[in-house]
């Protein structure tokens, strides 16, 4: 095997710059994969085109692009600038790109050719505009649309410390976090990823989740990319074809949400396909079910692994070993990318079986959200991140028991219920709202609202609306219209116990 330089930086040299014939990414949809050695070049020329629209170092550059083998090129080339890349959910709004874009203040936006109006609408003003046109086989075409700056003569390569990716979270207030994850942060998760499964070249993942999301880039792609191993990267997941695809690719590991496993065995033929070359399969965004769990390994034959990621850890902090490692239904396993403690409101580390806040610290953990002292001032109990959940360990494994915040998780998307409150009330006919969190079983929570109308409104209206500004994961399944908002006798509203209320769950 032979290594030569790469523009690729030092702690993601292992995910594109070694230049050999074996297969790194793959769309099934493709006649066939992209080698290590065409992944390195495909970095390095798009790096140069990059810099030549005058994207440097310190940059951020957002991204709302289909998944694919090529939307993993163009973020390495992005980091391989030192420039941050910031990964869009093509479904947003437009006031939802406005927002983010504003917020990120990216050097230029890139999207698909002639595609998403609402994203280009939202990046007049706010972002130089850089069409991709695809073709597989060959490395993405890159079109300056608007300005973007100066060409950049610098190509030194970034330091371990830059920030690589850059990615929104959902906190407790209206206004989601920007969390900066350096290049080491990434590297230390992807490689923790690796040792836990004990992943080797010959294995082949398949990436089911979303690409702008933590989980697919960092378990899915960049942990098994680090171990020179291939990526199946699907441009479209469905349920109908996912069984074909896994058979026909020999992958030997997959990792989704709880919503997306239980799709997928709705879907399931009959019986387990026979040529299945499964090894295990991976459980992560979200609580994943006893049941769900069972029938998914009676269903593969391979064990189910539960883990615990979020995104201000570079993803994965905890989760179920291999066999002949025990696992525990309910749990969330041991610590693994992370050290882990429960403690008290004051700190202190809880006795064994006792409830209280995980706090995390380690190499993949974040220094902090971007340019938010409060946020940070909230989130650290010194060296310690809190995770907002509350859980307990028992004999080293650890359990979540609930949620401190308040977030909405469907099907593995983090929704603030603020943010949807401040939509519910662009409405003229409402006058208050609240939004919570619906217990679901195949999507592990919908959103619900109950609003308190000033003049007549309709369920389907307020629908409607938030239809028009909102992500359709955001959108309310289900809206109240209330005469008052069940609160406390404090007056403060408790978003927990909103569900029970209205007798949903």
């Amino acid at each position: 095997m032979t290594v030569t330089k790469s523009h690729t930086p030092g702690v993601l040299s292992d995910l594109c710059a070694h230049r050999f014939e074996a297969p790194a990414l793959r769309a099934p949809e493709d006649p066939g994969p992209v080698s290590y050695r065409e992944l390195a070049d495909a970095v390095d020329h798009l790096a140069d085109r990059f810099a030549s629209f005058g994207i440097r170092e310190g940059d951020c550059v957002a991204l709302a692009l289909p998944p694919g083998p090529e939307f993993v090129e163009i973020l390495l080339a992005i980091a391989s600038l030192g420039a941050a890349a910031a990964p869009l959910n093509p479904a947003y709004s437009e006031s939802e790109f406005a927002f983010y874009l504003d917020d990120l203040r990216p050097r230029a936006l890139l999207l698909l050719q002639g595609e998403l109006e609402a994203a280009r609408s939202a990046a007049r003003s706010r972002a130089g505009l850089i069409d991709v046109m695809l073709e597989p086989g060959r490395a993405p075409s890159l079109t300056a649309l608007e300005p973007t700056g100066e060409a950049s003569a610098d190509r030194s390569l970034p330091d371990p410390d830059r920030t690589a990716l850059l990615l929104h979270t959902s906190g407790t207030t209206s206004r989601p976090k920007q969390v900066p994850l350096l290049h080491r942060n990434l590297m230390a998760s992807a490689a923790s990823i690796a040792r836990h499964y004990e992943l080797t070249a010959a294995d082949v993942s398949y990436c089911a989740m979303p690409l702008f999301h933590i989980h697919g880039l960092v378990a899915s792609t960049f942990a098994q990319l680090a171990v020179g191993g291939l990526v199946i990267v699907p441009r479209r997941v469905g349920p109908a074809r996912f069984w074909s695809q896994l058979e026909e690719h020999g992958v030997t590991w997959y990792s989704a949400s709880p919503t997306l496993h239980q799709m997928v065995l709705e879907r399931a033929p009959d019986r387990r396909p026979d040529g299945l070359r499964l090894r295990f399969a991976r459980s992560c965004s979200s609580a994943l079910s006893p049941d769900l769990s069972q029938r998914a390994e009676t269903y593969l034959g391979v064990p189910m692994l539960e883990a615990y990621g979020m995104t201000e850890a570079s993803h994965e902090m905890s989760a179920n070993p291999l066999p002949p490692g025990r696992r525990h239904p309910g749990s969330v396993g041991v610590p693994t990318g992370a050290e882990i403690r429960v403690v008290d409101q004051q700190g202190a580390s809880v006795p064994e079986g006792d409830v209280g806040e995980v706090v995390i610290r380690g190499p993949g953990v974040m220094a902090g959200y971007l340019a938010n002292d409060a946020a940070n001032a909230e989130a650290f109990h010194g060296a310690w991140f809190r995770t907002g959940d509350q859980g307990r360990f028992e004999d080293g494994y650890l359990t979540l028991t609930g949620r401190i915040k308040e977030i909405i998780i469907r099907g593995g998307e983090n929704i603030s219920p603020y943010e949807v409150e401040a939509v519910l009330l662009l409405h003229d006919a409402v006058m208050e709202a609240v939004a919570y969190g619906i217990p679901d079983q195949k999507y592990g929570q919908l959103v619900g609202a109950a609003i308190v109308p000033g003049v007549d409104t309709t369920e389907a209206e307020i629908v409607a609306h938030c239809a028009r500004h909102l992500a359709n994961f955001k959108v309310p399944s289900v809206v109240h219209i209330v005469e008052s908002i069940p609160r406390t006798p404090t007056g403060k509203v408790q978003r927990p116990r909103m569900s029970a209320h209205f007798g949903e769950g």
